[in-house]
């Protein structure tokens, strides 16, 4: 386990903390800690918190136990004050108006911050933000127990998976820095992510995404990987847990066993991942393996069926996968949280009563987001009073939550300065570091013609293929370099007429800059390309007849230039975010010499092999 004391792991904390330290210093003082004894849980090697977490445990009620397990989400921008369409959202999902009421109910040991899903809304400003921390936090030492929260965001980095966009800082992603092949700088985005969710009392990043992705079709990883090679994965992903830690945060790597080869995506389906016990091994394991080497703090289960380990059982719920391999083959002794029970993978195989059971008895720890929660608590609460849960079984997982929270320095230091965090996220050196970061990652895929690298200078220049923010900031960043430009965005799958505006507008340029988006995608039940992804190609083969200069630019996944493998002049990005559209036009003038190199191999689309393997990458 990793562990640090508090005040080297949180950043922007309050000098004085008088509830909450005070708090805390009453009910150690009146627990005081105890000797452990033969068949209590944990190991000596956790000291010095055993005895303090063995303590607390003796006081707590079975339900405040079972509370602990459960991580939930709550509606709103405030943990006492919230709109009327958050209330109805608590309503809905708790019976209860308000965030703190929430978790006087079900002193739950922690909560997950979101933005669009169920209206939850409880990301704003940074300010906004460490106030709802410091209120969820002063709530739950409010409670008996007066245990401090786990507070949790998906903030993985990149344009895909980020619930804080501006001023928040946006550091590239997985795949891009799997192009840039820097354990520095994956260590370094990562610290960056950490100190700002640091800033706003979030204590815990579901991050790093430690899956391999060998599937191109992959619908729901794609992007968020590092990439295709296990020991590219590895040490990337291993150095973003040190880089969350050194940031403040607790890192989760996810999603175990791994989900990168899958064609269906486990929010909407249960995925099968027929990979053979060596494959297993040699793929997927080995990113994980070097997280548990590199103290990764909590583990995340993947809603996917391994028929090799456990034929028809979703691993979330597989004792054969999260305790015979997780625990025992691989020795993972830290937290393991469930992917969101409300997701496909998990409703459609167990009923909301039964599914946080069976993840419990699997191994797992932590239940995140349970669908209905009232039945979820309700069914895990009577599994532990009927001994079908049995209590040295409760009690392993509880203890391993509590012991987390004292490594992480919850108990003493829980609460942030909202004043500060808007001075820390988006800080000037925060995002130099992007940007420069960023500049590594931007890969040049062919460059057939010598177009590239462009002259500064006039020119009429069409920025034309997906993405309204995508195609203005282009345009904006083309134009300070001299260029006269036309936006010709035509979503994400471009009508007849969108193409030929987009080849009207072409006549008059000197230059064509356009982006696409998944244009490699395939469906899978027809096995043939996805309509976004064919009007995607019948856009880009429609401007490259005109004979006119065209620079593809692949704005997602790398794999869209097997679609249209005639274009002669390719780049790819790995995302959109601001820095990586910079990127992409300071690397097509030749203010940054590319250095990306693939990090997955892109295959033919009539499966004769590679047109591109792993590695390939072109520089001036």
């Amino acid at each position: 386990m990793f562990d640090r004391s508090a005040s080297s792991t949180r950043r922007g904390r309050l000098p004085v903390r008088l509830l909450v330290v005070g708090l805390c210093l009453a009910v150690l003082a009146a627990f005081g800690p105890a000797a452990a004894a033969a068949g209590d849980p944990g190991h000596s090697g956790d000291a010095p918190y055993r005895g303090k977490v063995i303590s607390l445990m003796r006081h707590m009620t079975l339900e405040q136990k079972v509370g602990q397990l459960f991580v939930i989400e709550v509606a709103g921008r405030d943990a006492n004050s919230v709109s009327d369409t958050a209330k109805g959202v608590n309503q809905r999902l708790f019976g209860v108006d308000t965030p703190a009421q929430a978790i006087a109910k079900y002193q739950p040991g922690g909560v997950i911050y979101y933005t669009t899903r169920n209206n939850d809304d409880n990301i704003g400003d940074p300010a906004q933000v460490a106030t709802l921390s410091n209120g969820l936090q002063t709530a739950a030492m409010a409670q008996p127990a007066r245990i401090p929260l786990q507070i949790s965001v998906d903030q993985e980095g990149g344009a895909l998976v980020a619930r804080f966009g501006g001023p928040a800082t946006q550091m590239p992603g997985n795949m891009a820095l799997g192009a840039g092949r820097s354990a520095s700088d994956a260590r370094r985005s990562a610290e960056v992510i950490g100190t700002e969710l640091a800033a706003v009392g979030v204590t815990q990043d579901y991050a790093p995404v430690s899956d391999v992705n060998i599937n191109p079709n992959n619908p729901v990883i794609g992007i968020r990987s590092i990439g295709g090679d296990p020991g590219l994965v590895s040490s990337l992903a291993a150095a973003q847990v040190a880089g969350y830690h050194d940031g403040g945060v607790a890192a989760v790597a996810k999603h175990f066993p791994g989900h990168g080869d899958t064609g269906v995506d486990s929010h909407f389906g249960l995925p099968e991942v027929t990979h053979s016990l060596d494959q297993i091994h040699q793929i997927d394991l080995p990113p994980f393996r070097a997280d548990i080497a590199a103290g990764v703090d909590t583990i995340m289960t993947a809603h996917v069926v391994m028929p090799a380990i456990d034929p028809g059982v979703p691993a979330t719920m597989s004792h054969k996968i999260l305790t015979g391999l997780l625990r025992d083959e691989l020795g993972f002794d830290g937290l393991i949280v469930t992917d969101a029970l409300d997701m496909a993978g998990a409703t459609a195989t167990y009923p909301p009563n039964v599914a946080p059971v069976k993840a419990l008895m699997a191994g797992a720890d932590q239940l995140l987001v349970a669908p209905q929660m009232d039945t979820a608590y309700g069914s895990v609460l009577a599994a532990a009073r009927s001994g079908e849960i049995s209590a040295k079984r409760l009690d392993e997982s509880v203890y391993r939550v509590l012991l987390h929270k004292f490594q992480r320095g919850l108990f003493g230091d829980a609460l942030v300065d909202p004043a500060a965090a808007p001075q820390v996220l988006g800080a000037p050196q925060h995002l130099a570091d992007a940007q420069a970061i960023t500049d590594r990652t931007t890969t040049l895929v062919k460059n057939d013609r010598r177009l590239l690298p462009l002259t500064s200078g006039p020119r009429n220049v069409l920025v034309a293929g997906w993405g309204v923010g995508t195609t203005q900031t282009m345009a904006a960043a083309l134009a300070a370099r001299g260029a006269t430009t036309q936006v010709r965005e035509s979503g994400t799958t471009p009508s007849a007429s969108a193409i030929d505006l987009a080849v009207a507008s072409a006549q008059n340029a000197d230059l064509v800059v356009v982006t696409t988006n998944n244009a490699y995608a395939v469906d899978a039940t027809t096995k043939l390309p996805a309509p976004a992804a064919a009007a995607q190609t019948r856009l880009v083969q429609a401007l490259l007849a005109t004979g006119k200069p065209v620079v593809v630019a692949a704005m997602r996944n790398p794999y869209d230039v097997a679609s249209f493998p005639e274009a002669p002049t390719v780049v790819d990005t790995f995302g959109y975010t601001t820095h990586q559209v910079e990127s992409l036009v300071r690397v097509l003038f030749g203010e940054v010499n590319p250095a990306g190199r693939l990090p997955v191999s892109i295959p033919r689309t009539d499966g004769t092999g590679d047109l591109f393997p792993f590695g390939h990458g072109l520089s001036y």
